[in-house]
């Protein structure tokens, strides 16, 4: 009986690894490390359970581009550049034979968007600013018009918007009846709070533009507010187009006087040429026109007065 069945041992073992190989990634264990900058741990509680598939699959793909930004985080940049440029290579394997979705909370976009970040952080960390400026301006390039232009545009600007002159925003349309055109740059500092609708940390962003608007119009401080539409309330809940105008207003409306009084340019492809994938984003602009500042997230109003006050 046992020489019979001995051809099942191999079929149980190959059973056994598929299953393994589709098992779910470790993702949030993993995302728990490198923010807790334990990049070893992180990394050999990858490979202790990656599976065998060449190349991994998207969500599989998606954990390793965390291990890569475990390293960065970490500041272990060998680790970062080996795992982001596998992530990469592997990504675009995939999608050399299907091509990126729209949605860039996708396993695919994620990865894929993750690994070209890190690899722009290593050139940074290895003295190579300028590497990292080429190298993220072919990638934004290369992955213009897909799900990840705007995270890719974010990390460009980050590194060389400063210094330079403040780009032209597009407007489809205005809320409220304020407007802001390119020549009103000149003569004044101007900040521009990119904002979405649903955004907490915008909420939280707003009270401290109120109070630097307070204390700094009469010296020659404007704000401006451009924000978009997403064609949702909040993720996973669609919303057409006139009835998000119509909540966007009422968000304006019910946080304060500020946020209603500002000139509120509404465009996507603002969004998009200004990298906002993190809301809020501050771009902070001299008399001159100039860009002094370029923030993706909160900034707290010590700090943002600080740079202000240096401008005016």
């Amino acid at each position: 009986m046992r020489t019979h069945l001995s051809w099942l041992l191999p079929l149980f073992l190959l059973v056994m690894a598929c299953a393994a190989d589709e098992s779910p990634p470790p993702t949030a264990d993993l995302k728990r490390l490198a923010f807790a900058e334990q990049a070893a741990d992180a990394k050999e509680l990858f490979e202790a359970n990656r599976p065998h598939a060449d190349p991994l699959t998207e969500s599989w793909l998606e954990a390793m581009s965390w291990v890569g930004r475990a390293g960065a985080i970490a500041g272990d940049w060998d680790m970062a550049a080996e795992y982001a440029q596998n992530t990469l290579e592997q990504a675009e394997r995939r999608l050399a034979e299907a091509p990126m979705g729209p949605n860039p909370e996708g396993s695919l976009a994620i990865a894929t968007g993750a690994a070209i970040e890190t690899l722009g952080k290593f050139y940074v960390a290895m003295n190579d600013r300028g590497q990292a400026v080429t190298y993220l301006r072919d990638k934004v390039s290369q992955y213009g018009g897909t799900a990840i232009e705007t995270r890719l545009n974010k990390n460009l600007l980050a590194l060389d918007l400063a210094g330079k002159p403040m780009p032209a925003l597009k407007a489809d349309d205005w809320l409220g009846e304020r407007r802001f055109e390119p020549e009103d740059l000149v003569g004044k500092v101007t900040l521009f709070f990119f904002w979405a609708h649903w955004c907490k940390d915008c909420a939280e962003q707003e009270p401290v533009l109120s109070a630097l608007s307070e204390r700094y119009a009469d010296r020659g401080l404007r704000i401006v507010a451009p924000t978009q539409l997403y064609g949702y309330l909040k993720r996973g809940s669609p919303m057409e187009s006139e009835a998000e105008l119509d909540h966007i207003t009422e968000v304006r409306m019910s946080h304060g006087d500020l946020l209603d009084s500002l000139p509120v340019p509404l465009s996507g492809e603002n969004f998009v040429s200004f990298g906002v994938s993190t809301t809020p984003t501050l771009v902070l602009v001299d008399r001159e026109g100039v860009v002094r500042l370029y923030n993706p997230g909160f900034m707290p109003e010590a700090e943002l007065a600080n740079r202000i006050e240096a401008l005016l």
